[in-house]
């Protein structure tokens, strides 16, 4: 059996999946630079979805580590 894992952030992760619907539009304005929508995106698991995901997982981890939740 193949198990196949999905990037989306688990249930009642809301402030991780508004980081990332924030750094998906800043970054995906128009459907010039992506396809679909955040919604459709994440129900999809694209690979701009994924890149958003991994940017906020990052950033979360690096604000995590200043102590008082700034970079600056």
């Amino acid at each position: 059996m193949v198990t196949i894992m999905t990037m989306t952030p688990p249930d009642g992760a809301k402030p991780l999946r508004d980081a990332v619907r924030a750094i998906y539009e800043a970054v995906y304005p128009s459907d010039e630079w992506a396809p679909v929508d955040f919604e459709e995106a994440e129900r999809h698991d694209t690979v701009h979805y994924r890149n958003a995901l991994t940017a906020a997982r990052s950033a979360s981890m690096l604000l995590s580590d200043s102590g008082d939740g700034r970079l600056l």
